[in-house]
Protein backbone atom coordinates (compact mmCIF):
# COMPACT_ATOMS: atom_id res chain seq x y z
CA UNK A 1 0.00 0.00 0.00
CA UNK A 2 1.34 3.49 -1.13
CA UNK A 3 1.22 6.69 1.11
CA UNK A 4 -1.53 9.36 0.05
CA UNK A 5 0.19 11.82 -2.10
CA UNK A 6 3.51 9.64 -2.87
CA UNK A 7 4.75 10.19 -6.51
CA UNK A 8 7.18 7.07 -6.91
CA UNK A 9 9.04 9.35 -9.39
CA UNK A 10 10.89 11.46 -6.56
CA UNK A 11 14.05 10.74 -5.54
CA UNK A 12 15.91 11.79 -2.65
CA UNK A 13 17.87 14.92 -3.28
CA UNK A 14 21.19 15.64 -1.98
CA UNK A 15 22.50 18.86 -2.36
CA UNK A 16 23.96 21.97 -0.91
CA UNK A 17 22.85 25.86 -0.71
CA UNK A 18 23.65 28.83 0.02
CA UNK A 19 23.57 29.90 4.14
CA UNK A 20 23.91 28.92 7.71
CA UNK A 21 26.69 29.60 9.71
CA UNK A 22 29.80 29.08 7.71
CA UNK A 23 28.34 30.27 4.03
CA UNK A 24 26.28 26.74 2.66
CA UNK A 25 24.21 24.17 3.87
CA UNK A 26 23.14 20.88 3.13
CA UNK A 27 20.19 19.86 1.23
CA UNK A 28 18.68 16.12 2.09
CA UNK A 29 14.75 15.84 0.52
CA UNK A 30 12.51 14.05 -2.23
CA UNK A 31 12.13 16.18 -5.31
CA UNK A 32 11.56 15.24 -8.89
CA UNK A 33 14.85 14.67 -10.98
CA UNK A 34 15.97 17.19 -13.61
CA UNK A 35 18.44 17.04 -16.88
CA UNK A 36 21.30 17.84 -15.02
CA UNK A 37 21.21 15.40 -11.74
CA UNK A 38 23.70 12.73 -11.48
CA UNK A 39 21.80 9.35 -10.27
CA UNK A 40 22.96 6.62 -8.15
CA UNK A 41 21.61 4.39 -5.80
CA UNK A 42 22.44 4.44 -1.59
CA UNK A 43 21.10 1.35 0.11
CA UNK A 44 18.38 0.41 -2.88
CA UNK A 45 17.30 4.14 -1.81
CA UNK A 46 17.33 6.24 -5.29
CA UNK A 47 19.18 9.51 -4.84
CA UNK A 48 19.95 12.64 -7.25
CA UNK A 49 22.18 15.18 -6.58
CA UNK A 50 22.83 18.27 -9.23
CA UNK A 51 26.46 17.55 -10.91
CA UNK A 52 27.12 21.56 -9.59
CA UNK A 53 27.14 20.39 -5.78
CA UNK A 54 29.32 17.56 -6.94
CA UNK A 55 32.51 19.23 -6.15
CA UNK A 56 31.10 20.04 -2.65
CA UNK A 57 29.98 16.89 -1.47
CA UNK A 58 32.60 14.25 -3.22
CA UNK A 59 33.69 11.73 -0.65
CA UNK A 60 30.80 12.98 1.86
CA UNK A 61 29.02 10.13 4.25
CA UNK A 62 25.74 10.78 5.86
CA UNK A 63 24.84 9.14 8.92
CA UNK A 64 21.42 8.94 11.11
CA UNK A 65 22.56 9.65 15.35
CA UNK A 66 20.21 9.03 18.27
CA UNK A 67 22.51 9.95 20.94
CA UNK A 68 22.04 12.40 23.62
CA UNK A 69 24.05 14.97 22.41
CA UNK A 70 23.35 14.40 18.18
CA UNK A 71 20.48 13.65 17.35
CA UNK A 72 19.15 13.56 13.03
CA UNK A 73 21.24 13.23 10.02
CA UNK A 74 24.83 13.97 10.45
CA UNK A 75 27.23 14.97 7.35
CA UNK A 76 31.04 13.93 7.33
CA UNK A 77 32.16 16.37 4.80
CA UNK A 78 36.19 16.10 3.71
CA UNK A 79 35.71 18.93 1.50
CA UNK A 80 34.62 21.04 4.06
CA UNK A 81 37.56 24.07 5.37
CA UNK A 82 34.84 24.93 7.82
CA UNK A 83 32.18 23.88 10.07
CA UNK A 84 29.46 25.12 12.59
CA UNK A 85 28.97 24.27 15.71
CA UNK A 86 25.49 21.89 14.70
CA UNK A 87 27.44 20.69 11.85
CA UNK A 88 24.49 21.53 8.95
CA UNK A 89 26.32 23.92 7.35
CA UNK A 90 29.85 24.76 6.27
CA UNK A 91 32.79 26.02 4.46
CA UNK A 92 34.91 25.30 1.50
Amino acid sequence: MQAPGFDQTQKLRIGVKGGGCSGMTYVLGFDQPSANDRHFDIDSIPCIMDKAHEIYLYGMTVDWQDGLNNRGFTFKNPNASTTCGCGTSFAV
